[in-house]
């Protein structure tokens, strides 16, 4: 019985590769008998578009009986005889045409019952509605400006499959309506921050993206080679180095909105390349890049979406509300039980991991297993915008330590809906203790921490002729896209997320 069910799907689907080939050779075949008539399509260079689907209906009592010209692709089609019935999707959406003989012609309306979905049109007629109530367009010319060789997913189901819809972007844009709103949001997002920064009197900056010294993060680099200097170069994994570089130099507020570049895994979270903004502002700290955040995520917030309370899932993201503030430490004892401020060295640390059991490292130190409690029992609480503030620092090369508590530092990390939106530091600016911390990271990196920072001459230079006290932060815009468009993956923000190569998915 299973022998003879699976033997029938073999034929069905055989047959269903048929049937698509076929259907594709007739659009090829299409596509030559208009060449042979001089109506090649891939021949027209331009078209003039007069106004978009959204206007049209936004806008109908001011158009009504007026000629418009639009431009899109056919979604659906309706063909009654001597008339037919077609949805055209532009830019904004998609809109009703109909389509008679009598107004367009006997050639032109044979030539339009050929067309398929997925062909790509110019239609020029009256805004009118319909019996029913639509706004359509009554064509007088319709034109083919582009014909579709392939066919697009059916339109009742609608594309599905996130692996074509993350490898074929194209076809996800077509197909769902989401996912085109979801990219013109983030378009938005990143145009308020700029407009946000500006304002500030930030001014943007780009550095380079292929470097000698890959440092200001915690991240392996991708490496390659450059044949025209014959050096081994590495793609950036920050733009702090470069940014700080600037302050020194006497640009007191500066910005960067780039792709970096690490080699690490792929999931909900983290794709090897994406989208980092970080700032610094001169004769500021960290306090003031919490104000800063503040005040930036609200602005954003209510420009692009209209409001502060921002669904996510199952919960609503109070941006309008100020920020909760906890200590790393005040945060573990919450949510771990465990006070890290009554234990005295790293032995004892590694021991209380051990009762909890959490798995660290023989070259951890205190520090180090303070982070690993905090990402072990308190990440998953953090739902509502939370400033976690004085990080250990092991964990914090670049950061000026506290004064009166010199294990720690002057930095904080944003979480909403339990992820990392930013990092931000007091900036350290003494070039001794920089060099010392540059040390410490290069022991570690001999001890097998592959994503240890290396020393950074050309930076330490630039401290020696002296930073002044400076505020700096990294957002990760890829997850505050997220976050505003409530979409559950990084994929989901990213128009061509990093994708294993067809045919190796499985070595």
């Amino acid at each position: 019985m299973g022998g003879r069910m699976a033997e029938q799907r073999i034929q069905e689907n055989g047959q269903q590769v048929q049937d698509i080939n076929q259907l594709l050779k007739v659009r090829r075949e299409k596509l030559a008998a208009l060449q042979e008539s001089g109506k090649d399509p891939f021949a027209i260079t331009k078209y003039d578009v007069t106004h978009h689907s959204q206007e049209i209906k936004d806008n109908f009592d001011a158009l009504e009986g007026q000629t418009v010209s639009i431009a899109g692709r056919v979604m659906s089609k309706r063909v009654m005889g001597k008339a037919s019935f077609g949805n055209v999707q532009d830019l904004q959406g998609d809109i009703q045409t109909y389509v008679a003989r009598d107004s367009v012609g006997e050639e032109a309306y044979a030539d339009f019952k050929k067309y398929d979905v997925g062909d790509i049109v110019g239609i020029e007629g009256e805004v009118f509605k319909t019996k029913t109530g639509e706004i359509s367009i009554h064509a007088a010319k319709v034109i083919l400006l582009s014909k579709s060789l392939q066919i697009l997913p059916e339109k009742y189901h609608g594309l599905v499959n996130t692996d074509i819809r993350y490898r074929q972007r194209y076809t996800d844009l077509i197909m769902n309506a989401d996912v085109k709103k979801t990219f013109v949001m983030r378009s938005k997002i990143i145009s308020a921050i700029r407009r946000y920064l500006d304002g500030q009197g930030f001014l943007e900056v780009e550095t380079p993206m292929l470097v000698s010294n890959a440092g200001g993060a915690a991240a392996r680099p991708f490496e390659t080679h450059y044949n025209a200097l014959d050096e081994d170069v590495k793609l950036r994994i920050s733009l702090e180095l470069y940014l700080k570089r600037l302050i020194v130099g006497g640009m007191e507020r500066v910005y960067e909105i780039g792709r970096v570049f690490r080699n690490e895994g792929l999931d909900t979270r983290h794709n090897p390349e994406f989208t980092l903004m970080e700032l610094y502002q001169a004769y500021t700290d960290y306090n003031g890049m919490m104000e800063l955040t503040e005040n930036m995520f609200r602005h954003v917030a209510e420009e692009v979406c209209g409001t502060t309370l921002i669904p996510y899932g199952d919960a609503e993201i109070d941006l309008g509300k100020p920020f909760a503030r906890m200590t790393m430490t005040e945060a573990v004892k919450k949510y771990a039980g465990v006070d890290f401020d009554e234990i005295k060295d790293t032995d004892e640390a590694k021991k209380i991991a051990d009762e909890k059991g959490v798995h660290y490292e023989e070259r951890h130190k205190k520090g180090d297993i303070l982070n690993l409690f905090f990402e072990e029992f308190v990440e998953e609480h953090l739902v509502q915008p939370t400033f976690i503030t004085d990080h250990p620092i092991e964990i914090s090369p670049l950061t000026k330590k506290k004064p009166d508590k010199p294990d720690y530092v002057e930095r904080f990390e944003l979480f909403i809906t339990c992820r990392e939106m930013c990092n931000a530091y007091s900036e350290l600016n003494d070039p001794i203790d920089q060099r010392e911390r540059f040390k410490a990271q290069e022991e570690a990196f001999a001890a097998g921490d592959e994503e240890a920072n290396h020393t950074d001459e050309d930076f330490l230079n630039a401290l020696d002729i002296g930073m002044p006290p400076t505020g700096g932060i990294g957002y990760g815009i890829d997850r505050l896209v997220m976050l505003l468009t409530n979409s559950p993956a990084i994929r989901d923000v990213l128009l061509f997320p990093t994708m294993k190569t067809l045919g190796k998915e499985n070595q």
